[in-house]
């Protein structure tokens, strides 16, 4: 995967199941917050981009592939790269690994997260806007 944007994160007790490893749901909780951290580095305000009010950027489609556990304590990275996959949709593969411990940066977790851009009155889609076009095509 080509790196775009890299998140540096520790794993929280909070992000932990029963068993003491991350949750899968949290895993793309992590990714979520990454793609939040590269859209507000890239010069996007937060609070309107999420606010939904000309347009509205829902996932349509998640998935995460888990390689090894992540344990509270544990120092990741997570590296994402958008594509466009069409003038209304695109997508997010994250890569996560372990921040010191692998120079290689083997992926302990594989996610990917599809985007639909809507128009917030009709939902019906739309064009993404050139803000966004922008973010993606910063690779």
């Amino acid at each position: 995967m080509n790196q775009f944007f890299v998140y540096h994160r520790t794993i929280h007790f909070s992000d932990t199941d029963a068993a003491g490893v991350v949750y899968f749901a949290n895993g793309l909780s992590m990714c979520h917050e990454a793609y939040e951290a590269s859209i507000a580095a890239s010069g996007i305000a937060l609070q309107s981009f999420f606010r939904g009010t000309a347009i509205a950027v829902p996932i349509t489609h998640a998935s995460i592939d888990f390689y090894k556990p992540m344990f509270c304590g544990d120092c990741i990275a997570i590296s994402l790269a958008p594509s466009l996959r069409s003038p209304a949709e695109f997508q997010i593969a994250y890569d996560l690994y372990f921040d010191r411990e692998d120079p290689e940066r083997t992926a302990i977790a594989r996610a990917l997260t599809t985007h639909v851009c809507i128009d917030s009155s009709t939902r019906k889609r739309c064009n993404l806007s050139d803000q966004l076009l922008k973010w993606i095509n910063k690779v």
